[in-house]
């Protein structure tokens, strides 16, 4: 990405961090184990990247923006 000590060279990773750690624990400070820290994990990564709604995608989640994509055409036929 950028040089070593470089203020952007992780901003897209800790950006992700910060928000994992500040939406995640949702006020609990510590799990009964491992598998249910595990379970909080994966659902909170299964709702940014199926349900949430991003600002840059239009306001659509991930997969919603991802299927649209899909959907269009990019063939050259119907441009011509």
């Amino acid at each position: 990405m950028s040089a070593i000590g470089s203020s952007a060279d992780n901003a897209l990773a800790e950006s992700f961090n910060a928000t994992f750690k500040r939406e995640t624990p949702q006020g609990r400070k510590h799990w009964a184990g491992e598998h249910e820290a595990r379970l909080d994990a994966f659902r909170w990564l299964h709702r940014y990247n199926v349900r949430r709604r991003h600002s840059r995608l239009g306001h659509r989640s991930p997969i919603a923006y991802e299927n649209a994509f899909r959907t269009t055409s990019t063939s050259l036929t119907q441009a011509a």
